[in-house]
C-alpha cells in the first residue's frame, strides 16, 4: 500500500487506549480516522469520526487498517468481515476461540491477501527470536522442557468488568475469560514461540488442571502440561489470585543449566552450571500496530502473524472443552481489600506455581492446593 493509511479502531476505553494511542503516535502519512465503541470515542482528533458500532465502522469508514480490541465473541466476525472489506487487522488476544475458527480466518487473510496480526506484544520483542537462539546454541545444554509463570493480582471487581467476564460460554458464544487463556494468555504465547510450536498440530496432548478462588465460571488459578510435536512439554503455573504481582517469564530447563525470560520487560538470564551468577541480556520492542503498517507497506514479515498462533488456540480450544474450574478449598483462600477492591488470594500459589514450571507437573500432580 502506497500512500496515506486509514486506520480504525474497535474498543477505545480500558486498553483498547493503548491501540489509540499507538496509532496516533505514527508518522503522519497514518491518521486515524475512525474510531467505534458503544461508550463512545474518548479523547480523539476532531477529523476522527466516532462510531457506536465496529461493524458500521468496517464498513463505512474506508479503512486500510482495523484495530480490533473488542469482546472475545465477536473477534472472528468482525475480522472477516474487515478482511471482506480490504482492510488489514490488528485483532487482540486471544484472537478466536476455536481451532475451526482459527482455519476460517487464516483462510479468509489468505484469500484477501491480506494480513492479521494478533495482540501478543510480547512477540515484538527482540528478545523472542533471541532466548530461542539462545536455547538453540546449547547454552544449557539439551532442552528437558519449557515453562512459564504468571502470578498477578485481579480484583473481583475484575471479573465483573464486562458482560462476558469470567465466562467460557456466553448467550450461546464461546468467550474463554480464563486466567490461561486472557489475563496471562502471553505466558503460554510467548513460551510456544520461543518452543517453535506454531500450528495446531505442533500440540499433542493438553492436561489440564483449572481451579479458581472467585464466584465465576472459568478459572482463575490454573496449571496445565502441552506435549509438543517436536518432543518437549511445555508446563504453565498461572494465576491472578497472587498476593502481589511477579513479572511473568518463560523458563527452560536444559541438562547444563536453564534459562528465564521476563517477557514483560524483555530481559534474558542465562543460568549455566558451574557459573555463578546468570548472564543477563536486554532487548528491544516494535509495537505492534507499526510493524503491521510496515507490513502493509512493503510486505515486512509480521512479528505476531495468525498462522503463527495456532499453537496457543489449540490449547484455548482444550481448556474450553475441559471439566469446570474446581473450588479451592476455601481454608486456602484469603479476602484482602484496598480501596473499594476485594481481592481472593490463594495461600501458596507462588511456590505452587514455579513448581509446575520447573517440575513440568500440574498442581495435581504435585499435590499442591
Amino acid at each position: 500500500m502506497t500512500g496515506r493509511l486509514r486506520v480504525g479502531v474497535a474498543g477505545v476505553h480500558g486498553h483498547g487506549r493503548s491501540h489509540v494511542d499507538a496509532a496516533l503516535a505514527l508518522p503522519a502519512d497514518v491518521e486515524l480516522v475512525a474510531v467505534a465503541d458503544p461508550r463512545g470515542g474518548g479523547d480523539v482528533p476532531t477529523s476522527t469520526r466516532v462510531f457506536g458500532d465496529a461493524a458500521d465502522m468496517i464498513d463505512e469508514a474506508g479503512l486500510d487498517i482495523v484495530v480490533l480490541s473488542t469482546p472475545i465473541p465477536t473477534h472472528a466476525e468482525l475480522a472477516l468481515r474487515a478482511l471482506a472489506g480490504g482492510a488489514h487487522v490488528l485483532l487482540e488476544k486471544p484472537p478466536v476461540p476455536s481451532v475451526a475458527d482459527h482455519v476460517r480466518l487464516t483462510s479468509a487473510a489468505d484469500a484477501a491477501a491480506r494480513a492479521v496480526q494478533v495482540g501478543f506484544q510480547s512477540l515484538g520483542s527482540t528478545g523472542v527470536p533471541a532466548t530461542a537462539a539462545a536455547v538453540a546454541s546449547g547454552a544449557i545444554g539439551d532442552v528437558l522442557h519449557y515453562g512459564a509463570v504468571g502470578l498477578w493480582s485481579r480484583s473481583e471487581q475484575y471479573w465483573r468488568r464486562t458482560a462476558w467476564a469470567g465466562h467460557r460460554v456466553r448467550d450461546g458464544r464461546l468467550v474463554a475469560d480464563g486466567v490461561v487463556t486472557n489475563p496471562l494468555a502471553h505466558a503460554v504465547a510467548t513460551a510456544f514461540a520461543i518452543a517453535g510450536a506454531h500450528a495446531p498440530a505442533d500440540v499433542v496432548t493438553v492436561e489440564t488442571d483449572l481451579r479458581r478462588a472467585n464466584d465465576i465460571e472459568t478459572d482463575d488459578t490454573s496449571s496445565l502440561v502441552v506435549e509438543l510435536r517436536a518432543g518437549y512439554r511445555m508446563a504453565a503455573g498461572l494465576a491472578v489470585t497472587a498476593p502481589r504481582r511477579h513479572e511473568p517469564y518463560v523458563l527452560v530447563r536444559g541438562t547444563r543449566g536453564h534459562l528465564v525470560y521476563h517477557y514483560t520487560a524483555d530481559t534474558l538470564h542465562v543460568f549455566r552450571d558451574g557459573a555463578p551468577l546468570p548472564r543477563t541480556y536486554e532487548f528491544t520492542r516494535t509495537g505492534l500496530l507499526a510493524d503491521l503498517v510496515a507490513h502493509a507497506r512493503g510486505g515486512a514479515p509480521l512479528l505476531a502473524p495468525l498462522h503463527r498462533t495456532g499453537a496457543f488456540t489449540r490449547v484455548l480450544e482444550e481448556i474450553v472443552g475441559s471439566p469446570a474450574p474446581a473450588r479451592i478449598d476455601p481454608a486456602l483462600v484469603r479476602v484482602a481489600t484496598a480501596g473499594d477492591e476485594t481481592f481472593r488470594i490463594v495461600d501458596g500459589i507462588e511456590d505452587a506455581a514455579e513448581r509446575v514450571a520447573w517440575e513440568a507437573k500440574t498442581f495435581r500432580e504435585l499435590g499442591a492446593l
